[in-house]
């Protein structure tokens, strides 16, 4: 009986151990690359920094691509997979012609694995250069979490589905954060990654005139960024000029997009509506833009955690997917 109590006890321990030992191997840490790559933050930071120096607007570009990977099948670089228009996320309607910097991503890639062949994972690579861009921005730094693999396949309806729209009312934006974990404070923190980056007009033309069949713009929209706009914006255009989505400071990560969503001067329809809507009340995201508007602390340390937050969705770790060689296709 002492034998057999003894044995259990013992099997016990040794699936406790285990089962501790798998979870914490598959959490994500700061420190995953520190053997295996101990150069890889530098050499994705001189890769991040030459593509930005090169074209400002790539910050806010590749901000948007870990955005748009995290949010469908988690952080798994699938969006980087090329593909034809029906299985690509690339083809998705909120990625085509919209989404950019893959070339940015393979030229880092290409250094990484330069570097350290076979280690660093796509889906890494991607978070790492979020990072980098915000920080090269005179956003905040913040520690990223690593140890992500990357995804075998793409989700085409997923990434058509899941991803926040323009033209989402607010309670549709809040619900698909939910979907993957995320929070009210999450939405607000996060929308404000859009102080750095451009906007076609394609994506808040309908707000400049018949705004929901009113035969007039968005009574939300201030009335001199509304002429400012259609001028940019013809009616007859092809929709594809753009405008800086925080025109007080284009291209510096700052709280300033939340100052302009009180004046009215959110490009975005999606923006907009964090301050102006009834739900912006009820779901206090107007509280949220008003201690943002006045605190850049307060902004900073949420966007932080939202992003370390978002960087966390669903991730690949130990032996699920792999590590890609090449970004754009699976091993």
């Amino acid at each position: 009986m002492k034998t057999r109590l003894y044995n259990f006890i013992l099997y016990f321990q040794i699936v406790t151990f285990l089962v501790l030992f798998v979870g914490v191997n598959s959490q994500l840490t700061p420190k995953f690359y520190f053997k295996t790559c101990p150069n890889l933050l530098r050499v994705v930071r001189k890769e991040v920094q030459s593509a930005i120096k090169n074209e400002i607007r790539m910050a806010a570009s590749l901000l948007r691509l870990h955005f748009h990977d995290c949010f469908v099948n988690g952080c798994d670089a699938s969006l980087l997979l090329d593909g034809n228009s029906s299985t690509s996320e690339k083809f998705a309607p909120g990625n085509l012609n919209s989404a950019r910097g893959y070339e940015v991503i393979d030229n880092i890639k290409t250094a990484v694995e330069n570097t350290c062949s076979g280690v660093v994972s796509c889906a890494d690579i991607l978070a790492i250069a979020a990072r980098d861009s915000v920080l090269l921005s005179g956003g905040p730094f913040w520690k990223v979490l690593l140890g992500r693999r990357d995804g075998l396949a793409a989700n085409f309806s997923g990434s058509s589905n899941r991803l926040p729209a323009p033209f989402d009312p607010l309670n549709t934006i809040i619900s698909k954060f939910q979907d993957v974990g995320l929070n009210l404070t999450d939405v607000v923190s996060l929308s404000g990654a859009h102080t750095i980056g451009l906007a076609r007009c394609t994506t808040f033309d309908n707000r400049l005139r018949n705004f929901n069949g009113t035969s007039s713009p968005d009574t939300t929209l201030d009335t001199t960024l509304v002429s400012e706009l259609q001028n940019l914006c013809p009616s007859t255009s092809d929709g594809n000029n753009t405008t800086p989505l925080d025109r007080n400071s284009t291209n510096l990560f700052d709280n300033h997009y939340f100052k302009n969503l009180i004046n009215g001067r959110g490009i975005l329809e999606s923006d907009q509506i964090l301050f102006s809507s009834d739900d912006a009340i009820t779901t206090t995201t107007q509280t949220l833009v008003k201690t943002y508007s006045n605190s850049s602390m307060f902004f900073f340390n949420d966007f932080v955690n939202s992003m370390i937050k978002m960087g966390n969705i669903s991730p690949l770790t130990g032996s699920n997917g792999q590590i890609r060689t090449n970004c754009r296709a699976v091993n």
